[in-house]
């Protein structure tokens, strides 16, 4: 069977670009199954597109090919790149940081640089839609068989990464970073994983103050709940909870954590949790 092709952008559906990546790849093969990871990914926001990979990337099969177009350097000297990796599926991304939680979560195997000539001979030129140009197709020419990783192009080593700092588990402290949100109901998600909060005894019902800054400054101070579920607590209220990747994150029982709080997501933006009794 061919491997389907999974796409992730920027672009979301109030244009046509999307449906043009999609036009490519049954030019290339009209057999293909083509399925979405989202197009719903932040403006420029690459830090987004590096997580949403390792977010789904070990849910599909291996031999799946990921085409991730989340490009602000689009046409400047930044890479076009493949990635192979560990787990035996392939990224088609620009090598402007998108590979960074792939790397350090899954790793690669190898990433090569995509050759001139592996270029869709459209009939409108220009520099500035390589989803379609370049990653789309390329996508399809390897999920087609029509072309073979190793002829993809140059192997490298120096692809760019963006920095993810370890979380810390110490002194009756959790410390960590607001990785990313879940942009519809609004809860936000750390990059603390749950055993560090089993290290220090955390138990369901426990009061658990949270502090959150942004470049050091502080932003919030609350307590809120420790629990498996939403519905440990009472509408509207707080609450810690072990997400869908086994690490700690915060949510309001029906309502948006990110929006009434005003906080964000990435590297500027930290979090220290401790029992209550430590406070």
């Amino acid at each position: 069977m061919k491997p389907c092709l999974v796409f992730q952008s920027d672009f979301t559906y109030k244009e046509g670009a999307v449906a043009a990546m999609y036009g490519v790849v049954k030019l290339v093969d009209p057999s293909l199954e083509i399925l979405d990871l989202t197009h719903e990914i932040p403006q420029y926001d690459i830090w987004s597109a590096s997580f949403r990979l390792h977010q789904v990337l070990p849910f599909w099969p291996k031999g799946t090919i990921f085409v991730s177009v989340v490009d602000p350097g689009v046409g400047t000297a930044r890479k076009a790149c493949v990635a192979l990796t560990q787990s035996g599926h392939l990224i088609v991304s620009p090598d402007n940081g998108a590979l960074t939680h792939i790397a350090q979560f899954i790793g690669l195997k190898e990433v090569r640089e995509i050759s001139p000539e592996h270029r869709f001979n459209s009939p409108y030129k220009t520099s500035v839609f390589n989803g379609r140009d370049i990653f789309g197709y390329v996508g399809a020419l390897l999920a087609s068989g029509q072309l073979k990783l190793e002829q993809v192009g140059p192997l490298y080593g120096d692809f760019k990464a963006l920095e993810i700092p370890d979380p810390k588990c110490e002194e009756h402290k959790l410390k960590g970073i607001l990785e990313i949100q879940d942009p519809n109901f609004g809860n936000v998600w750390t990059n603390i994983p749950i055993r560090y909060a089993h290290d220090l005894d955390f138990k369901v019902k426990d009061k658990i103050h949270c502090e959150i800054f942004h470049k050091g400054q502080l932003k919030l101070k609350q307590s809120c709940i420790y629990g498996a579920t939403f519905g440990e607590v009472d509408l509207y209220q707080p609450i810690l909870y072990c997400n869908e990747l086994e690490c700690l994150a915060l949510a309001l029982n029906q309502d948006n954590y990110a929006q009434t709080y005003n906080v964000g997501q990435g590297p500027d933006w930290t979090i220290v949790l401790s029992q209550e009794s430590y406070v």
